[in-house]
């Protein structure tokens, strides 16, 4: 059914109006006679409308005498009606083909490519293997073998465990299963003292194996045993362990901050500016030939490549360009507030280094 209404969408077909006692019968004897109507819709008991084909609404006017039912066309649609209401219009028609042609060609190209999984690896080194061989923006699709490019990533990869590769429309979808690392493997038989590795104050210490050598309370510096890896027994003499245990301290961090009294401040306004451009694979064209209005200004760029479908990309991308208005503004602090503030950036900073460290 839906390839038939298909057909008759791209032959042409008109939506008629139907106006008597007998809809439904007109209906029933069209569907006998093979006739096929879509988007059926009554407005009263005795109007309906619905779409036909050109070449089956002729049949009908032999059907409405019969069921004592007038038909009426209310719109013309399909290619032929197109066709024939620009049939004068020579550019129209040849603008339209060229547009035709151009997106034809264009789907043979890879315009987009997403590259999926990945977060420890860095997408700049995939980008280059796959650009190595010939999956790339603006690459044809049938010089790329997808099955090669996988075996060569797998084989130079140690850290990716799976990759998948397939081409929809224009688009390249690249999907990574990294590698996890193995862990490390601690040998329990291996002679071990257990050491600090930073100025720290003992909080609690509890050995498994070993010999404590602090206490709690006592302040330890990087390089000092906590837990020996040896112990003593009246009967064993002494035996060199793999120490082990559970060990709390407190490590003090250090940082300072300078918190001017007077300063000078940037503020953003409610003001702002949108521009626009639009970017050719790598050429780009401006809509605008000014500068920004405003003295000062932060800039924040929106990227969008253009799509047809789902996965039929352009090489055309619609840049946003966004200004936000910037101020200066004279600010004066007090003792306390400057304090509070340099406490607060101190502490940031802590944490910044903090998680690094992790």
């Amino acid at each position: 059914m839906f390839f038939k209404v298909f057909l008759k969408q791209i032959r042409g077909y008109v939506k008629i109006r139907i106006e008597g006692y007998f809809t439904e019968k007109f209906i029933n004897k069209c569907s006998k006679e093979g006739i096929v109507v879509w988007n059926v819709k009554r407005e009263k008991s005795t109007i309906m409308y619905v779409n036909v084909g050109i070449r089956d609404f002729k049949k009908m006017k032999k059907i409405a005498k019969q069921t004592r039912c007038k038909i009426n066309i209310v719109n013309k649609r399909g290619i032929p009606f197109l066709l024939n209401r620009y049939r004068k219009r020579k550019f129209f028609l040849i603008l339209i083909f060229l547009i035709i042609v151009s997106l034809a060609i264009l789907s043979q190209f890879i315009w987009n490519i997403e590259i999926t999984g990945i977060s420890k690896i860095d997408k700049q080194e995939i980008q280059e293997i796959l650009e190595e061989k010939n999956l790339k923006i603006g690459g044809l699709k049938f010089n790329i073998d997808t099955q090669a490019i996988i075996n060569e990533i797998r084989l130079k990869r140690s850290d990716i465990s799976w990759i998948g590769i397939q081409i929809n429309g224009t688009k390249a979808e690249v999907k990574i299963v990294e590698a996890e690392s193995k862990p490390y493997v601690v040998n329990e038989e291996d002679y071990c003292n257990i050491v600090s590795d930073k100025t720290a104050q003992i909080v609690k210490i509890s050995a498994r194996t070993g010999i404590p050598r602090v206490s709690e309370g006592n302040i330890v510096s990087k390089g000092d045993i906590l837990i020996a890896g040896w112990m003593e027994g009246k009967y064993t003499g002494t035996r060199y362990v793999h120490a082990s245990g559970e060990i709390q301290a407190k490590v003090w961090y250090t940082k300072s901050a300078e918190v001017k009294f007077n300063q000078v401040v940037e503020e953003f306004t409610k003001a702002e500016e949108t521009k626009y451009k639009i970017k050719f694979n790598n050429f780009q064209i401006n809509f605008f030939k000014t500068l920004s209005k405003f003295e000062k200004y932060d800039t924040i760029e929106t990227e969008k490549q253009i799509k047809i479908f789902s996965n039929f990309y352009l090489p055309i991308n619609i840049i946003k360009i966004t200004n936000k208005e910037k101020i200066e503004k004279k600010i004066t602090y007090g003792i306390e507030e400057a304090k509070q503030i340099g406490v607060e950036i101190a502490s940031k900073n802590i944490e910044e280094e903090l998680t690094r460290r992790l």
